[in-house]
């Protein structure tokens, strides 16, 4: 399935790194576990699984050398853990990882585990990972506990095995994407990398939000003239315009925690672009990491220069630019998925959402706007 550039579309004017996501920041590895199970409903099995985990890896050294962190809240029907002492302390020293709902308190004892087998000394000190959550009980059945703690292992083995290549990381229904929607279509993991300045900004984004009719593709009013979805069963009139959205933002530029802050909230206006008004049942969430200056165990910084005030300008355009493509990344490179109870995500990627984007289609697959849209 193709990223939002492999179909000519250009978001913003700033160049991308090589891979255009995450991965573009040095030392930043991303990785994902993606579960997806047809079991008889419960009590005699787990019931459709569409769900994963996905990790994001600052830094193979960030419990002893923690990297600013800053947090940011659009709409804040969710949890994202770690974010108070990040908004306390200015700093973050886990990996981050993202999740459904009911998975997140699975996932955070899981971080836990790996984290005092990787650094033993988490015994003695205390340590609290970065877990974020959407909920995707749209497509999967959330009454049984579907991830394991081997799920999350493989998340964080293959985040840390990343690290440096120079091919683009798998997007879309992916690890904790699997489950997701986002305006009215097939949502999941997305990102998008800019370099600005001499550094460069990554954007990760789980999109889980918005409704059919407010989708805009690089400025184009696509949702509007396809109009809302049209049910095709009972359940699909049940569907409610919601499910939030976790944004994270990563940079090598020398940034403090209330920098990192100023940066998360910026992810807000990306959303904004793609069609995002931040419905109430909707959690918009972001965090922002640095990892060009970096805090002992008792939060001193080590000396390096800090970028403040209007030398942040540039990195807030590549974050903003960055979190729209990762947005249409998400969409465009996820397939259509049928979850529980036979309720369906419809790819963006087909001939009648590229044709009102302007975009030429290379798509076999044609689902057609309704009759009546205008």
């Amino acid at each position: 399935m193709p990223r939002a550039r492999d179909l000519g579309i250009r978001v913003g004017s700033l160049p991308t790194g090589p891979t255009n996501s995450v991965l573009d920041v040095a030392g930043v590895g991303l990785g994902h576990a993606t579960v997806v199970r047809d079991e008889p409903d419960p009590p005699q099995g787990r019931g459709i699984a569409r769900t994963g985990v996905t990790c994001l890896v600052l830094a193979d050294d960030a419990f002893t050398r923690m990297v600013p962190a800053g947090g940011a809240v659009l709409n804040g029907a969710g949890e994202c853990t770690g974010f108070i002492t990040a908004a306390e302390w200015g700093s973050a020293e886990t990996p981050v990882y993202l999740t459904s709902t009911l998975q997140l308190g699975r996932v955070y004892d899981s971080a836990c585990r790996i984290e005092l087998e990787v650094n033993p000394s988490c015994a003695t000190d205390f340590i609290i990972p970065v877990v974020g959550e959407c909920d995707d009980s749209w497509l999967n059945d959330a009454r049984r506990m579907q991830v394991e703690h081997e799920d999350v292992v493989a998340a964080y083995d293959a985040a840390m095995a990343s690290r440096g290549t120079t091919t683009p990381p798998p997007e879309g229904a992916v690890g904790s994407g699997t489950g997701m929607s986002c305006l009215g279509f097939k949502g999941g993991i997305g990102t998008s990398s800019r370099v600005v300045g001499g550094h460069t900004v990554g954007v990760l984004l789980m999109t889980n939000f918005g409704a059919r009719e407010e989708l805009i593709v690089n400025g184009v009013p696509v949702g509007r003239a396809w109009g809302p979805a049209v049910p095709t069963r009972p359940t699909d009139a049940d569907r409610k315009p919601a499910g939030s959205c976790i944004g994270i933002v990563v940079t090598d530029a020398p940034v403090d925690g209330a920098s990192c802050a100023r940066l998360a909230r910026r992810v807000g206006l990306g959303l904004a672009r793609a069609g995002s008004v931040a419905h109430h049942g909707s959690g918009e969430i972001f965090m922002a990491f640095g990892t060009g200056m970096r805090l002992d165990r008792e939060g001193r910084a080590d000396g390096t220069q800090i970028l403040t005030g209007r030398d942040l300008d540039p990195l807030f355009t590549a974050v903003v630019e960055a979190a729209e493509e990762a947005v249409l990344n998400s969409m465009f490179t996820a397939p259509t998925v049928t979850g529980r109870d036979g309720n369906t995500s419809e790819s963006a990627y087909t001939p009648a959402v590229l044709d009102l984007a302007g975009v030429v289609s290379t798509s076999s697959t044609d689902a057609g706007p309704p009759s009546d849209a205008s």
